[in-house]
C-alpha cells in the first residue's frame, strides 16, 4: 500500500493519471461507517480522494491520514483497511482489469484467504463467492 500526498489538484489531473495507468474508474461515496477489518483485494486498485478526510491502516497497523488530493495505491494482495468514517468521503476508484467493481473491490479476509492461490485453484470456492466461472 502506498499513499501519495497531494498527488492531484483537479478532477482533470485524476483523468490524466487514469489515462496513463489505463485503469477503469467508478465513483465511490463512503458514508459514516466503523473502521473496516484488515483485508486485501485480488486486483490492483488506485483510489483518488476527491472530498473529505479519513485514514487507512497499512499492513503494519499504522494509520495513514488521507485528505482531498491524495492518491491511494493498493497493489493486489496488499493488506489494508479503511478507517472510521464520520463525514462522507468521495473517491474515484480505479481497477486495472475491466471487470465488475463488486468483484474487484471484494474484501478478502487474510486468515481465510492468505493468498490468491487458493482462489485460483478452487472453482467451487470462486463460484460460492460470486465469481463467474473462468
Amino acid at each position: 500500500m502506498r499513499v501519495e500526498k497531494n498527488a492531484f489538484k483537479t478532477r482533470q489531473d485524476v483523468y490524466q493519471d487514469m489515462a496513463e495507468t489505463d485503469y477503469w474508474p467508478t465513483t465511490y461515496l463512503s458514508t459514516a461507517s466503523p473502521e473496516l477489518p484488515v483485508h486485501w483485494h485480488d486486483s490492483d486498485i488506485i483510489g483518488y480522494l476527491m472530498e473529505g478526510d479519513t485514514y487507512v491502516i497499512n499492513e503494519k497497523g499504522e494509520h495513514c491520514h488521507l485528505s482531498a488530493g491524495d492518491k491511494l495505491i493498493l497493489p493486489a494482495g496488499s493488506l489494508h483497511a479503511e478507517g472510521k468514517v464520520t463525514d462522507p468521503v468521495t473517491y474515484i476508484v480505479t481497477v486495472k482489469q475491466n471487470r465488475p467493481f463488486i468483484e474487484a473491490l471484494q474484501m478478502l479476509d487474510p486468515e481465510a484467504f492468505p493468498s490468491a492461490e487458493p482462489l485460483a485453484l478452487d472453482p467451487e470456492l470462486l463460484a460460492a463467492m460470486g465469481f463467474p466461472p473462468s
